[in-house]
Protein backbone atom coordinates (compact mmCIF):
# COMPACT_ATOMS: atom_id res chain seq x y z
CA UNK A 1 0.00 0.00 0.00
CA UNK A 2 1.46 3.20 -0.94
CA UNK A 3 1.92 5.93 2.35
CA UNK A 4 1.61 9.56 2.49
CA UNK A 5 4.69 11.34 1.37
CA UNK A 6 4.97 15.15 2.17
CA UNK A 7 8.87 15.22 0.64
CA UNK A 8 6.77 16.31 -2.54
CA UNK A 9 6.28 19.74 -0.69
CA UNK A 10 9.59 20.92 -1.57
CA UNK A 11 10.08 19.39 -5.12
CA UNK A 12 7.45 21.93 -5.92
CA UNK A 13 10.58 24.85 -5.84
CA UNK A 14 12.00 22.90 -9.35
CA UNK A 15 8.84 24.55 -11.42
CA UNK A 16 8.71 21.95 -13.56
CA UNK A 17 12.67 21.24 -13.64
CA UNK A 18 14.01 17.66 -13.49
CA UNK A 19 17.61 17.25 -12.02
CA UNK A 20 19.53 13.92 -12.07
CA UNK A 21 18.17 12.84 -8.73
CA UNK A 22 14.17 13.96 -9.62
CA UNK A 23 12.27 12.78 -12.99
CA UNK A 24 9.31 15.38 -12.64
CA UNK A 25 7.17 13.94 -14.89
CA UNK A 26 3.96 15.70 -12.91
CA UNK A 27 5.75 19.57 -14.25
CA UNK A 28 6.28 17.30 -18.30
CA UNK A 29 2.04 16.53 -17.90
CA UNK A 30 1.44 20.01 -17.24
CA UNK A 31 4.12 21.66 -19.48
CA UNK A 32 2.86 18.99 -22.41
CA UNK A 33 -0.78 18.25 -22.67
CA UNK A 34 -1.43 19.60 -25.68
CA UNK A 35 1.11 18.10 -27.23
CA UNK A 36 0.08 15.14 -29.32
CA UNK A 37 3.51 12.93 -28.72
CA UNK A 38 3.21 13.04 -25.50
CA UNK A 39 0.49 11.12 -25.26
CA UNK A 40 1.62 9.19 -28.33
CA UNK A 41 4.72 8.18 -27.20
CA UNK A 42 4.43 8.53 -23.31
CA UNK A 43 6.91 7.43 -20.71
CA UNK A 44 4.48 5.27 -18.79
CA UNK A 45 1.30 3.35 -20.12
CA UNK A 46 -0.28 4.19 -16.68
CA UNK A 47 -1.68 8.28 -16.71
CA UNK A 48 -1.38 8.39 -13.37
CA UNK A 49 2.11 7.08 -12.96
CA UNK A 50 2.93 9.46 -16.00
CA UNK A 51 1.99 12.35 -13.97
CA UNK A 52 4.46 11.38 -11.02
CA UNK A 53 7.75 11.58 -9.46
CA UNK A 54 10.38 9.98 -9.33
CA UNK A 55 13.56 10.48 -7.31
CA UNK A 56 16.35 8.52 -6.50
CA UNK A 57 16.25 8.53 -2.51
CA UNK A 58 18.88 8.02 0.05
CA UNK A 59 17.23 5.01 2.18
CA UNK A 60 16.82 6.02 5.72
CA UNK A 61 17.42 3.69 8.64
CA UNK A 62 13.85 3.79 9.59
CA UNK A 63 12.99 2.39 5.56
CA UNK A 64 15.70 -0.49 5.39
CA UNK A 65 12.73 -2.92 6.99
CA UNK A 66 10.77 -2.18 3.43
CA UNK A 67 12.85 -4.54 1.57
CA UNK A 68 13.98 -7.82 1.43
CA UNK A 69 17.58 -6.72 1.52
CA UNK A 70 19.73 -3.77 2.57
CA UNK A 71 20.63 -1.24 -0.18
CA UNK A 72 22.39 2.70 0.61
CA UNK A 73 19.89 4.26 -2.27
CA UNK A 74 16.02 3.35 -3.47
CA UNK A 75 14.23 4.42 -6.33
CA UNK A 76 10.89 6.32 -5.50
CA UNK A 77 7.33 7.32 -6.65
CA UNK A 78 5.48 9.76 -5.32
CA UNK A 79 2.13 10.51 -6.82
CA UNK A 80 0.81 14.16 -6.38
CA UNK A 81 -2.52 14.39 -4.45
CA UNK A 82 -2.74 17.28 -7.09
CA UNK A 83 -0.36 17.68 -10.02
CA UNK A 84 -0.82 21.52 -10.00
CA UNK A 85 -0.10 22.06 -6.23
CA UNK A 86 2.71 19.75 -4.80
CA UNK A 87 2.31 21.23 -1.41
CA UNK A 88 -0.40 19.18 -1.09
CA UNK A 89 1.92 15.90 -0.83
CA UNK A 90 1.41 12.90 -2.29
CA UNK A 91 1.26 9.08 -1.99
CA UNK A 92 4.82 7.16 -2.44
CA UNK A 93 6.84 3.91 -2.72
CA UNK A 94 9.76 2.20 -3.54
CA UNK A 95 10.53 -0.15 -6.86
CA UNK A 96 11.31 -3.65 -5.85
CA UNK A 97 10.33 -2.64 -1.83
CA UNK A 98 7.80 -5.46 -0.11
CA UNK A 99 4.87 -5.22 -1.68
CA UNK A 100 5.89 -3.29 -4.67
CA UNK A 101 3.80 -5.16 -7.34
CA UNK A 102 0.59 -4.92 -5.62
CA UNK A 103 1.40 -0.74 -4.92
CA UNK A 104 1.59 -0.10 -8.61
CA UNK A 105 -1.34 -1.81 -9.49
CA UNK A 106 -3.27 0.03 -7.27
CA UNK A 107 -1.95 3.23 -7.51
CA UNK A 108 -1.79 3.05 -11.35
CA UNK A 109 -5.03 2.07 -11.77
CA UNK A 110 -4.37 -0.65 -14.24
CA UNK A 111 -7.35 -2.92 -13.47
CA UNK A 112 -7.11 -6.07 -16.36
CA UNK A 113 -4.16 -4.18 -18.12
CA UNK A 114 -0.65 -5.28 -18.46
CA UNK A 115 1.56 -3.52 -16.12
CA UNK A 116 4.67 -5.42 -17.98
CA UNK A 117 6.11 -1.97 -20.26
CA UNK A 118 5.64 -0.12 -17.14
CA UNK A 119 7.34 -2.22 -14.60
CA UNK A 120 10.08 -2.78 -17.23
CA UNK A 121 10.87 1.28 -17.61
CA UNK A 122 11.16 1.47 -13.84
CA UNK A 123 13.15 -1.61 -13.70
CA UNK A 124 15.37 0.62 -15.99
CA UNK A 125 15.26 3.46 -13.74
CA UNK A 126 16.03 1.74 -10.68
CA UNK A 127 19.09 0.76 -12.22
CA UNK A 128 20.58 3.53 -12.97
CA UNK A 129 22.51 5.53 -10.59
CA UNK A 130 21.07 8.83 -11.54
CA UNK A 131 18.31 10.43 -13.45
CA UNK A 132 19.93 12.99 -15.61
CA UNK A 133 17.94 12.73 -19.25
CA UNK A 134 21.10 11.59 -21.40
CA UNK A 135 21.86 8.41 -19.69
CA UNK A 136 18.59 8.26 -18.93
CA UNK A 137 18.00 8.31 -22.66
CA UNK A 138 20.45 6.39 -23.55
CA UNK A 139 19.41 3.19 -21.33
CA UNK A 140 15.86 3.53 -22.77
CA UNK A 141 16.94 3.40 -26.40
CA UNK A 142 19.13 0.84 -25.77
CA UNK A 143 16.16 -1.80 -24.32
CA UNK A 144 13.87 -0.16 -27.52
CA UNK A 145 12.26 2.12 -25.62
CA UNK A 146 11.28 5.49 -27.31
CA UNK A 147 9.63 8.09 -25.73
CA UNK A 148 9.11 11.72 -26.86
CA UNK A 149 11.73 14.11 -26.61
CA UNK A 150 10.11 16.30 -24.47
CA UNK A 151 10.70 13.19 -21.22
CA UNK A 152 14.37 14.48 -21.67
CA UNK A 153 15.21 18.23 -20.93
CA UNK A 154 18.02 18.43 -22.72
CA UNK A 155 18.69 21.75 -24.44
CA UNK A 156 20.05 22.28 -27.89
CA UNK A 157 22.54 24.49 -26.45
CA UNK A 158 23.79 21.39 -24.31
CA UNK A 159 23.88 18.95 -26.99
CA UNK A 160 25.78 21.37 -29.52
CA UNK A 161 28.19 21.96 -26.90
CA UNK A 162 28.89 18.13 -25.43
CA UNK A 163 29.25 17.59 -29.13
CA UNK A 164 31.72 19.94 -29.77
CA UNK A 165 33.94 18.75 -26.24
CA UNK A 166 33.90 15.39 -27.48
CA UNK A 167 34.87 16.67 -31.20
CA UNK A 168 37.88 18.04 -29.63
CA UNK A 169 38.50 14.76 -27.01
CA UNK A 170 38.22 12.14 -30.49
CA UNK A 171 40.23 14.74 -32.70
CA UNK A 172 43.76 12.21 -31.92
CA UNK A 173 41.82 9.23 -31.51
CA UNK A 174 40.23 9.47 -34.65
CA UNK A 175 43.62 10.09 -36.48
CA UNK A 176 45.02 7.19 -35.27
CA UNK A 177 41.87 5.16 -36.31
CA UNK A 178 42.69 6.39 -39.77
CA UNK A 179 46.37 5.13 -39.78
CA UNK A 180 47.69 8.50 -38.83
CA UNK A 181 46.18 10.74 -41.75
CA UNK A 182 44.29 13.94 -40.49
CA UNK A 183 40.94 14.08 -39.85
CA UNK A 184 38.53 16.24 -41.84
CA UNK A 185 35.90 18.24 -39.65
CA UNK A 186 33.46 16.45 -41.31
CA UNK A 187 34.84 12.62 -40.78
CA UNK A 188 35.49 14.00 -36.85
CA UNK A 189 31.80 14.64 -36.60
CA UNK A 190 30.37 11.77 -37.93
CA UNK A 191 32.55 9.68 -35.57
CA UNK A 192 31.21 12.02 -32.90
CA UNK A 193 27.62 12.04 -33.59
CA UNK A 194 27.67 7.63 -34.60
CA UNK A 195 29.52 7.66 -30.57
CA UNK A 196 27.01 9.86 -28.82
CA UNK A 197 24.47 7.90 -30.53
CA UNK A 198 22.79 4.75 -28.80
CA UNK A 199 23.37 3.21 -32.32
CA UNK A 200 26.61 0.88 -32.92
CA UNK A 201 27.26 0.68 -36.27
CA UNK A 202 29.69 0.53 -39.14
CA UNK A 203 30.77 4.19 -38.37
CA UNK A 204 32.47 3.10 -35.35
CA UNK A 205 34.17 0.26 -37.21
CA UNK A 206 37.48 1.81 -37.10
CA UNK A 207 37.35 2.47 -33.26
CA UNK A 208 36.56 -0.97 -33.02
CA UNK A 209 39.73 -2.16 -34.45
CA UNK A 210 41.81 0.63 -33.20
CA UNK A 211 40.85 -1.05 -29.64
CA UNK A 212 40.87 -4.89 -30.82
CA UNK A 213 37.42 -5.51 -29.22
CA UNK A 214 34.69 -7.93 -30.22
CA UNK A 215 31.07 -6.95 -31.23
CA UNK A 216 29.93 -7.72 -28.09
CA UNK A 217 32.88 -5.63 -25.74
CA UNK A 218 32.73 -3.23 -28.12
CA UNK A 219 28.95 -2.24 -27.56
CA UNK A 220 29.60 -2.34 -23.73
CA UNK A 221 32.26 -0.52 -23.95
CA UNK A 222 31.13 2.10 -26.15
CA UNK A 223 28.04 2.41 -23.63
CA UNK A 224 30.99 3.06 -20.64
CA UNK A 225 32.67 5.30 -22.70
CA UNK A 226 29.64 7.53 -23.28
CA UNK A 227 28.87 8.10 -20.09
CA UNK A 228 32.68 8.73 -19.11
CA UNK A 229 32.62 11.79 -21.70
CA UNK A 230 29.01 13.10 -20.68
CA UNK A 231 29.95 13.29 -16.67
CA UNK A 232 33.72 14.57 -17.90
CA UNK A 233 31.46 17.50 -19.93
CA UNK A 234 29.39 17.35 -17.23
CA UNK A 235 32.11 18.17 -13.95
CA UNK A 236 34.05 20.64 -16.57
CA UNK A 237 30.80 22.30 -17.62
CA UNK A 238 29.48 23.04 -14.20
CA UNK A 239 32.29 22.69 -11.16
CA UNK A 240 32.19 26.98 -11.49
CA UNK A 241 28.36 26.98 -10.31
CA UNK A 242 29.11 24.58 -7.91
CA UNK A 243 31.09 26.49 -6.05
CA UNK A 244 28.96 29.35 -6.42
CA UNK A 245 26.31 27.56 -4.84
CA UNK A 246 28.22 26.43 -1.53
CA UNK A 247 29.02 30.01 -1.21
CA UNK A 248 25.29 30.40 -1.50
CA UNK A 249 24.36 28.05 0.57
CA UNK A 250 26.94 28.94 3.36
CA UNK A 251 25.38 32.20 3.50
CA UNK A 252 21.83 31.75 3.78
CA UNK A 253 19.61 32.55 6.52
CA UNK A 254 16.01 31.48 6.87
CA UNK A 255 13.31 34.55 7.60
CA UNK A 256 11.12 34.50 10.62
CA UNK A 257 11.27 33.42 13.76
CA UNK A 258 13.88 29.92 14.61
CA UNK A 259 14.43 27.77 17.68
CA UNK A 260 18.04 26.99 19.03
CA UNK A 261 17.65 23.33 17.49
CA UNK A 262 16.90 24.58 14.69
CA UNK A 263 19.49 27.08 13.78
CA UNK A 264 22.07 24.11 15.08
CA UNK A 265 21.04 21.85 12.43
CA UNK A 266 20.84 24.44 9.88
CA UNK A 267 24.16 24.93 10.64
CA UNK A 268 25.69 21.97 10.78
CA UNK A 269 23.86 20.50 7.74
CA UNK A 270 25.63 23.73 5.98
CA UNK A 271 28.63 22.79 6.72
CA UNK A 272 28.44 19.06 6.01
CA UNK A 273 26.84 20.12 2.50
CA UNK A 274 29.54 21.91 1.31
CA UNK A 275 32.17 19.37 2.78
CA UNK A 276 30.05 16.12 1.22
CA UNK A 277 30.36 18.26 -2.04
CA UNK A 278 33.80 18.74 -2.12
CA UNK A 279 34.71 15.60 -0.97
CA UNK A 280 32.46 14.09 -4.27
CA UNK A 281 34.08 16.63 -6.62
CA UNK A 282 37.01 15.06 -5.80
CA UNK A 283 36.56 11.77 -5.86
CA UNK A 284 35.11 12.42 -9.20
CA UNK A 285 37.96 13.83 -10.32
CA UNK A 286 39.91 11.28 -9.29
CA UNK A 287 38.06 8.49 -11.34
CA UNK A 288 37.87 10.91 -14.22
CA UNK A 289 41.84 11.20 -13.93
CA UNK A 290 41.69 7.22 -14.11
CA UNK A 291 39.86 7.69 -17.53
CA UNK A 292 42.24 10.56 -18.96
CA UNK A 293 45.32 8.06 -18.16
CA UNK A 294 43.92 5.49 -20.10
CA UNK A 295 42.71 7.66 -22.79
CA UNK A 296 46.21 9.57 -22.72
CA UNK A 297 48.06 6.22 -23.13
CA UNK A 298 46.05 5.01 -26.11
CA UNK A 299 46.57 8.61 -28.27
CA UNK A 300 49.57 9.06 -27.76
CA UNK A 301 51.95 5.58 -27.27
CA UNK A 302 49.17 4.08 -29.76
CA UNK A 303 48.26 1.68 -27.29
CA UNK A 304 44.75 0.48 -27.14
CA UNK A 305 45.15 -2.54 -24.33
CA UNK A 306 45.37 0.10 -21.34
CA UNK A 307 41.83 1.49 -22.65
CA UNK A 308 40.43 -1.32 -24.17
CA UNK A 309 40.97 -2.76 -20.27
CA UNK A 310 39.24 0.12 -18.59
CA UNK A 311 36.34 0.38 -20.81
CA UNK A 312 35.65 -2.79 -19.60
CA UNK A 313 36.30 -2.55 -16.38
CA UNK A 314 34.38 0.72 -16.10
CA UNK A 315 30.77 -0.20 -15.34
CA UNK A 316 31.70 0.12 -11.76
CA UNK A 317 33.56 3.18 -11.61
CA UNK A 318 30.55 4.32 -13.61
CA UNK A 319 28.02 3.86 -11.33
CA UNK A 320 29.46 5.06 -8.29
CA UNK A 321 30.70 8.17 -10.51
CA UNK A 322 27.10 8.37 -11.93
CA UNK A 323 26.02 8.70 -8.00
CA UNK A 324 28.58 11.44 -6.94
CA UNK A 325 27.40 12.84 -9.74
CA UNK A 326 24.05 12.90 -9.78
CA UNK A 327 23.90 14.10 -6.07
CA UNK A 328 26.15 17.52 -6.89
CA UNK A 329 24.40 17.97 -10.08
CA UNK A 330 20.78 17.95 -8.08
CA UNK A 331 22.50 20.44 -5.59
CA UNK A 332 23.47 22.59 -8.32
CA UNK A 333 20.02 22.37 -9.62
CA UNK A 334 17.47 22.38 -7.07
CA UNK A 335 19.65 25.64 -5.35
CA UNK A 336 19.23 27.71 -8.55
CA UNK A 337 15.87 26.89 -9.67
CA UNK A 338 14.64 27.56 -5.90
CA UNK A 339 17.07 30.63 -5.53
CA UNK A 340 17.31 32.59 -9.01
CA UNK A 341 20.67 34.38 -9.74
CA UNK A 342 20.10 38.32 -8.90
CA UNK A 343 17.24 37.22 -6.24
CA UNK A 344 16.92 37.58 -2.73
CA UNK A 345 16.61 34.33 -1.24
CA UNK A 346 13.52 34.25 0.49
CA UNK A 347 12.64 31.04 2.68
CA UNK A 348 11.31 29.85 6.03
CA UNK A 349 13.71 27.51 8.34
CA UNK A 350 11.72 24.38 8.19
CA UNK A 351 11.83 24.66 4.48
CA UNK A 352 15.42 25.29 4.69
CA UNK A 353 15.69 22.21 7.11
CA UNK A 354 14.02 20.11 4.08
CA UNK A 355 15.95 21.51 1.51
CA UNK A 356 19.36 20.46 3.76
CA UNK A 357 18.13 17.12 4.86
CA UNK A 358 17.57 16.05 1.31
CA UNK A 359 21.08 17.37 0.49
CA UNK A 360 22.92 15.42 3.24
CA UNK A 361 21.07 12.27 2.13
CA UNK A 362 22.33 12.48 -1.21
CA UNK A 363 25.67 10.63 -0.54
CA UNK A 364 25.37 7.42 -0.09
CA UNK A 365 29.17 6.86 0.88
CA UNK A 366 32.41 7.24 0.30
CA UNK A 367 32.47 4.04 -2.35
CA UNK A 368 33.73 6.53 -5.20
CA UNK A 369 37.06 7.42 -3.47
CA UNK A 370 37.12 3.95 -2.48
CA UNK A 371 36.93 2.38 -5.52
CA UNK A 372 39.32 5.54 -7.04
Amino acid sequence: MAGADRTVRYLSALSGASTTRVLNLASIALANADKPEHKSAPFFDSPIVNASIILKHRVRSDETYLFPSSRPVATKIIIPFDVNDLRAGGRSFFVDQRGFLESLREVGNYGDKSMDHDLAVLRILNSLPSLDPFLLREHLRAQDFRCADCYFKISNADQIAMSTYVSSELYKLISLASGGGKSSDSSTQRLVSALLSTEVDDKLEPLRLTLAMNPVEFREGVFSWRGFLYYKWSMENFWPEIISVLRAIRKIRPVGAIDFDTKQFLKQSQANIITKVRDGGEAVKKILAVYDAAYEDLVRNNNPKTFREFLLSAPHLFLELGEKMGAISHIVSFWRFRFPKNALPMIDAEELAAIFQDFCSSFAGDDVEKAA
